[in-house]
């Protein structure tokens, strides 16, 4: 799972999340990123889904960057700030950094990570809203396709 450092608050509403030995990322220090965000993490397959899902909406620029813990368990959305306090999506945790922490970093912020969608020129994060529709039908996909076995 990816992981933000120890100083940032957590709201977690995950109801199984994957255990991952991957260190908390480091703050971002460089120009790149200048507001803070949040990091709503999911399982990767449920990840995967919204990702497709969200790139085939009308705005295909309501995903921002994407990261993957190095084992590929988890993927982890960056969405604005304050995210965290009205996220209560089943299956996912939100984090919250408070302005404190994680930033939008041209490198992935964890050793063993890496970005599924990097960041680009403009650096926008995924907005929630958007977000929480492409989990909720993900999850609605991923269940009928385990059905059909």
């Amino acid at each position: 799972m990816l992981h933000l450092g120890t100083e940032t608050g957590s709201r977690t509403t995950a109801t199984a999340q994957a255990a991952s030995g991957a260190p908390a990322p480091a703050a971002a220090t460089g120009d790149h990123g200048t507001e803070p965000c949040d990091l709503v993490t999911v399982p990767a397959r449920q990840g995967l889904e919204a990702v497709d899902i969200l790139r085939r909406g009308a705005d295909q620029e309501a995903v921002g960057p994407v990261l993957h813990d190095g084992a590929c368990d988890t993927l982890g959305f960056l969405v604005p700030p304050g995210t965290a306090e009205a996220w209560d999506v089943p299956g996912s945790a939100c984090t919250r950094t408070d302005g404190r922490g994680l930033r939008i970093p041209a490198e992935p912020p964890d050793t063993g990570s890496g970005w599924l969608l990097p960041p680009g020129e403009d650096a926008p994060v995924t907005d929630p809203a958007a977000l929480r529709a492409a989990l909720d039908q993900a999850a609605r996909l991923i269940e009928a396709a385990d059905n059909c076995r």
